[in-house]
């Protein structure tokens, strides 16, 4: 009927009572909730009276501020603005799956309509759990709150009914509520179709959002909503509440099962639960204590001894015995992933007491974890179980894409006891230096430089420390060399058959490098080289920043190689010409401003504008320009 709103209630026949919608009386809701109540409980599966069993995320889930575990902030954030009165029109909720996401949404609600035992109450942090309307939505039977699953209704239709009812007042609360949960999952028309009523609803109607999936909520509506971000609940604090629900579940489990149970949970009040749940189920029908060893054989987890077990004889490179172990395992019903993330498991806990040992005396930390993580952490270095945690990462993936798991988890533990035998990155960098720097490999023998050597005559009067090495030390002494201070190399003289003509100028060695295709360093004198003097045998020059720390040497020894003389280098700390290339560059600019400005090609360039000069090319056969007989004839060659 127009003015008239119908109300619905799901019960084993269709229900529906009509009522004006400014009807100032809450009977009709109360005769309704009367008539239909028994039934009405009885669709939530779980009731005492029929001795059906409920599940503790059920039977355990907070009613108020005061139950909910492991967000503060949320709490005290939300107490603030009903102590003031600053309530918001619009919340969004988010975390991980089963942190408390719609638990926090309906305690909400019953904080926006609760009126007190004596029903004169207000909005409140703290419902009083009594009134009608606080029993009435934790029963999930109040008309005026609404809880809609965008999974399922994801389209703009659906958001158009609610909009509809939006104008309409509460039938007998206060406020009414509505509950998105998975809001992310709503279309893109959807979300449009939403936002006018979002940014400005009427004062009588809250939206509460719930959503795992932030960041595809779009941020128009993240703009017009208070956003609180549902932590993980920590591991300690998982395991006092589920301590304090086996306790007074009656279930026999010990503190090592139930501290396992939450760090599997994963920071999930819900996940841990149902871990639970099915662990008393387990542990039911035997009289004694139900430990570790029992809930790892219930979720399928290796044993955790014997993940130590596996990671102490891969890094000891026992790859029988850690494969004899893998295959028990295997064999045992465990999955070969998680026996790899046990591993990984394994080497971040080793990694943490490397870094903070203090986490060992935290409480909660097991005993097998304290004994065998400080006695493995103490011969293991940091590099390599940072490569452990890189190789069992990358072997994760590997077993997940494997048509065997098996054989790639297998093949994981093989590499990885392997590595144990290879340098670390730092241990291979330094070699490779150390070889180049030499001209030796590791096997190779050298001889030892005579440390009676006195010092070569210095090239010029500056000072200068002079290093003479003989054939093998040659490139270690040119390391020091170029260290930031002024030094005086001398290379020893090379046996050749066939001894080069000593340079006589700076282009001279540029030519021979040139020569001999030693392209590098032809390059390195073209670029890097500041000449300061040269004479045949000894050079001193200042090299640019940057440039290659063997440079002198492997001159020195390309030098003494095709002249079978011995050469002196001097590094100086400033001063010198500019390097070739950088004369070549300022020749180079020089010609082409002075090609820029004859008139000839003035005249070009006004004639195709936008033109540009890219080669200059001088041609031999032309006569000079600047001569008067050019200029009678006007040859003019550009």
């Amino acid at each position: 009927q127009p003015g008239q709103v119908r109300k619905e209630a799901a019960v084993t026949s269709l229900v529906r009572v009509t009522y004006p919608v400014s009807h100032p009386s809450i009977e009709i809701n109360r005769a309704m909730n009367d008539a239909t109540e028994s039934v009405i409980s009885n669709t939530d599966g779980a009731s005492s009276g029929n001795g059906e069993y409920r599940v503790l995320a059920r039977t355990t889930r907070p009613q108020s501020f005061n139950d909910l575990i492991g967000q503060d902030a949320m709490v005290r954030t939300l107490t603030n603005a009903f102590d003031s009165g600053r309530i918001a029109h619009a919340f969004i909720l988010t975390g991980v799956r089963g942190v408390g996401k719609t638990t926090t949404a309906r305690i909400i609600a019953r904080a926006f309509n609760c009126i007190g035992p004596d029903g004169n109450g207000g909005p409140t942090i703290t419902p009083c759990g009594v009134c009608e309307f606080c029993t009435s939505i934790a029963e999930d039977r109040m008309v005026d709150v609404m809880e809609m699953d965008a999974a399922s209704r994801t389209g703009v239709d659906d958001i158009r009914e609610l909009i509809e009812g939006v104008r309409y007042r509460p039938v007998s609360a206060r406020y009414k509520v509505y509950i998105i949960d998975e809001v992310h999952m709503l279309s893109r028309n959807a979300f449009n179709a939403l936002l006018k009523t979002l940014e400005e609803p009427p004062d009588h109607v809250k939206f509460i959002f719930a959503t795992t999936e932030i960041r595809k909520v779009p941020v128009t509506v993240l703009s017009r909503c208070q956003r609180f971000d549902l932590r993980r609940v920590d591991v300690e604090t998982l395991t006092r509440h589920f301590a304090a629900i086996a306790e007074k579940e009656n279930a026999n489990i010990n503190d090592a099962a139930i501290a396992l149970i939450a760090r599997t949970a994963d920071g999930s009040v819900r996940d841990g639960l149902s871990l639970l749940d099915q662990a008393v189920a387990v542990g039911a029908g035997s009289g004694a204590a139900m430990g570790d060893e029992e809930v790892r054989a219930m979720l399928g987890l290796a044993n955790r001894e014997g993940s130590f077990d596996l990671f102490e004889k891969t890094m000891a490179g026992d790859v029988a015995g850690a494969l004899e172990l893998l295959d028990r395992d295997y064999t045992d019903g465990a999955d070969p992933l998680v026996v790899l993330q046990d591993l990984l498991e394994v080497v971040h806990w080793l990694t943490r007491i490397k870094v903070s040992p203090a986490v060992l005396t935290e409480p909660g930390t097991a005993e097998i974890d304290r004994v065998r993580g400080g006695a493995l952490s103490d011969t293991l270095s940091m590099s390599v179980l940072t490569r452990a945690w890189q190789m069992l990462l990358k072997g994760v993936r590997e077993v997940q894409s494997a048509p065997a798991p098996i054989q790639a988890a297998e093949m994981i533990l093989i590499r990885l006891a392997y590595m144990v035998d290879l340098p670390t990155p730092a241990d291979a960098v330094r070699n490779l230096e150390s070889e180049r720097n030499t001209g030796k490999t590791a096997s190779a023998s050298a001889p030892t430089p005579d440390p009676t050597a006195g010092p070569a005559p210095v090239a010029n009067s500056e000072p200068a420390q002079t290093l003479q090495t003989n054939a093998a030390a040659t490139q270690s002494a040119t390391v020091l060399a170029i260290q930031p201070s002024e030094a005086v190399l001398e290379a020893p003289a090379q046996p050749v058959t066939a001894a080069l003509p000593k340079p006589q100028s700076f282009e001279e060695v540029i030519a021979l490098t040139d020569r001999f295709n030693e392209r590098i360093l032809k390059d390195e004198l073209v670029g890097d080289v500041h000449l300061v003097g040269f004479r045949p045998g000894a050079i001193e020059f200042r090299l640019r920043a940057g440039a290659e720390r063997d440079f002198t040497s492997r001159l020195s020894k390309f030098l003494s190689e095709k002249t079978g003389e011995r050469w002196i280098f001097t590094l100086a700390r400033e001063g010198g010409d500019a390097t070739v290339r950088e004369r070549e560059q300022a020749d180079a600019k020089g010609k082409l401003d002075e090609v820029s400005g004859h008139p000839t090609v003035q005249s070009i360039m006004e004639i195709f504008p936008g033109a540009e000069i890219e080669n200059i090319r001088t041609i031999n056969s032309a006569p000079d320009i600047s001569t008067p007989e050019a200029e009678e004839n006007g040859d003019e060659d550009v």
